[in-house]
């Protein structure tokens, strides 16, 4: 059996194809690259049946991932993350069939592990020396860290403001580290500079094709963690939009593999009222998104002003009729307080803003009682030692303690 069925690259909007055994970025016009299977040999000779006994992360689907040979593969056990009922967080949203897909117990505590593994896997088997990238911080911090396991430098940049946390990742991995006093944006225009001026290989934001190849995953392994059937919603935190444009891409790919029915769930893209940029686009019937000035978020996975592939997430809400919503920063913080006291569920900002999404949408009449729904929690709340303060007496030896000590602020 074939390693993989991969087959080019190709342009969304203009419908170029390109090699994807050389370095690809951009399409001509300016449009990100994604890659396309021989799904036709593929729906012949793989079969559901294959994946038993297989490895239990990510690369258990090598046949629909870019990579050509299995020894190109750098991995750290990514992917085959938990789907949890949440039954008292569902109850308190009048939502039975409400389920986590728990990103944070992955490597590197968040689902940018999948990109990195594929996408430095691929940059791997195309010889690259040197990876590029502007970061709000957990990606910049999965892409060193996989960089460093595969042999590849790395040069990171972040707003100075990203959590500290990811900044000491980039800078043990070994990581060319430095820090912007603004926004991704602003990073991004310094990456973009040093990459033209010292060939590195450009791995912003779907500027490389192979990312989204590794965020897809969580699609594929939802529908087989549901028995090759798909809820009927699915809420994902949405800055960059990769791992929404992967699901999608994923599920349309089962399809046309006779994997999964017709059916699609709803796709929701979940923002912060202080960076909405896909959100006010999509209420305005817009294809694209326009730039979110002044953008401020606890969520900062989430902050990112616009998009590079704001259309290709406005697509996949659009043809699944899906919605997309923002939430108010104060409120995260309380639902992210409820969610770790009634499923024992340390989540991360922008997770909880998808489980507040789920429940603003409940409210709403949007999402029914008996709708199955899946929320992406994208990261393991530890990775944000910051967004929740706490209050903690502290005692003599000789005092007694009551029933509760700790008061959340």
């Amino acid at each position: 059996m074939r390693f993989s069925y991969v087959s080019h690259l190709y342009c969304p909007k203009c419908s170029l194809t390109y090699d994807l055994n050389q370095v690809q970025h951009l399409c001509e016009c300016g449009a990100p690259l994604l890659v396309e299977y021989d799904l036709t040999s593929m729906k012949e000779n793989w079969k559901p049946s294959d994946l038993v006994g297989r490895r239990n992360d990510l690369w258990r689907y090598h046949e629909l991932l870019p990579l050509q040979r299995e020894e190109n593969i750098v991995s750290m056990g990514e992917g085959m993350t938990p789907l949890v009922l949440m039954e008292k967080l569902g109850e308190d949203m009048e939502i039975p069939l409400l389920y986590m897909k728990d990103e944070g117990v992955i490597p590197t505590g968040t689902f940018k592990a999948r990109g990195a593994a594929v996408g430095v896997s691929k940059a791997k088997e195309l010889g690259v020396k040197e990876l590029a990238m502007p970061t709000n911080g957990n990606a910049g911090a999965a892409w060193s860290l996989y960089a460093a396991k595969s042999g590849i430098a790395s040069t990171i940049v972040m707003p100075v403001d990203a959590p500290m946390i990811t900044r000491n990742e980039c800078a043990v991995a070994g990581a060319n580290l430095y820090l912007v006093n603004g926004l991704i944006s602003d990073a991004g225009k310094i990456v973009a500079q040093a990459v033209k001026e010292h060939d590195l290989y450009d791995v912003s934001t779907l500027k490389e094709p192979y990312r989204i190849e590794g965020k897809k995953t969580m699609g594929l392994e939802i529908a087989e963690q549901l028995g090759w059937e798909v809820p009927d919603v699915i809420l994902y935190p949405t800055g960059g939009g990769v791992g929404l444009i992967g699901i999608y891409k994923a599920l349309k790919e089962l399809q046309q593999l006779g994997w999964i029915g017709e059916k699609m769930p709803r796709l929701v893209a979940v923002q912060s009222d202080g960076c909405a940029p896909i959100v006010k686009a999509w209420q305005e019937g817009k294809t694209e998104s326009e730039f979110w000035h002044d953008s401020e978020t606890i969520a900062f996975g989430i902050n990112v002003p616009k998009a590079l592939g704001d259309f290709l997430v406005l697509q996949a809400v659009y043809e699944t009729e899906g919605c997309a919503v923002s939430v108010n920063d104060r409120d995260v913080i309380e639902e992210l307080k409820l969610i770790s006291q009634k499923e024992g569920a340390f989540v991360c900002p922008e997770g909880a803003a998808a489980f507040l999404a789920a429940r603003q949408l409940r409210k709403e009449g949007w999402i029914q009682a008996t709708d199955q729904v899946v929320v992406l929690n994208t990261g393991a709340g530890i990775k944000y030692p910051n967004t929740v303060e706490v209050e903690i007496p502290r005692l003599n030896k000789e005092e007694k303690i009551g029933p509760k000590n700790v008061t959340l602020q």
